[in-house]
């Protein structure tokens, strides 16, 4: 059992609450505890002037529900997992910088897409998004969540050369999963014959590496020809996982991997990982 423990943000949606229940089920299968974070943000107007009353009370139900919220998401986890060790934290501030920061020092950050009302899915959504990018630990988004399991695990390759870190967790979740592994490169270009033989060469080298180091995984690989936003989206609806890589520390993802990265957390159909790179 390690002891880094699995961290899932909650905060009273239907969304969230599919995100806690795939975050209990991989605690379990990792033998890892548990953490469940929600986060309070209190506008600035709510609070100001101090004297006012109604700010306080409009503060206090808000840290009620927040509150509210880590019960209820408890409680599902406890119904998934019953052996797993699980722990609630309250945190405070703006909650896409408050969430992403309590994935510091976890196996995985897990949070939902989109809350259920128009109001819950822009604050979740955003918390996603920004989380899926600035995590210091790999991000898992969970969409459509269902009890369908498909022996798959995909990753995403855009460069051969930096990919370890998205290898090695897809790797270790096939493992885990007793699933294959189909390591996928998408290139839309006018003309992608001579990219296809490069990309195909490199992968196959790649994953014979890889092989060697999991070699109870059945590993292959795919070029396509399209968006790779488009195509990893479309795959994920017969995909356990999706995993993607990212440069993700300190807000320095470049743009290209944040806009494929993006168009596959808003369009997938499953769960979708974002692995930081090494160093």
């Amino acid at each position: 059992m390690t002891t880094k423990p699995i961290v899932v943000g909650a905060d009273g949606s239907a969304e969230a609450l599919r995100a806690v229940e795939w975050a209990a089920r991989e605690a379990a299968l990792r033998g890892a505890p548990l953490r469940i974070v929600s986060a309070a943000e209190i506008i600035p107007r709510m609070t100001m002037p101090p004297q006012a009353v109604e700010s306080e009370t409009v503060a206090a139900r808000i840290r009620q529900n927040r509150d509210q919220a880590l019960a209820t998401a408890a409680k599902a986890a406890a119904a998934m997992a019953p052996d797993l060790p699980i722990g609630t934290d309250p945190l405070e501030g703006p909650p896409a910088q408050a969430v992403t920061r309590s994935g510091s020092g976890a196996l995985m950050l897990v949070v939902g897409s989109q809350g259920s009302s128009a109001i819950a899915a822009l604050a979740l959504g955003s918390v996603s998004r920004y989380a899926a990018l600035h995590a210091s630990c790999p991000v898992v988004v969970v969409r459509e969540e269902t009890m369908a399991v498909h022996r798959l695990v995909a990753v995403g390759i855009r460069d051969p050369a930096d990919c370890a870190a998205a290898l090695a967790f897809a790797f270790e979740e096939a493992q885990l999963r007793k699933a294959r592994l189909l390591a996928v490169h998408a290139w839309h270009s006018p003309d992608p014959r001579v990219l296809n033989t490069w990309a195909a060469s490199e992968l196959a080298g790649l994953l014979n590496d890889w092989r060697g180091k999991f070699p109870d995984v059945d590993a292959s690989h795919d070029i396509v020809h399209g968006h790779p936003g488009r195509v990893l989206a479309d795959l994920s609806a017969r995909a356990d996982l999706v995993v993607l890589g990212r440069h993700g520390r300190n807000g320095r993802t470049p743009p290209g991997p944040a806009r494929i990265a993006h168009a596959v957390v808003s369009h997938a159909h499953g769960p979708v990982v974002t692995v930081p790179s090494e160093g």
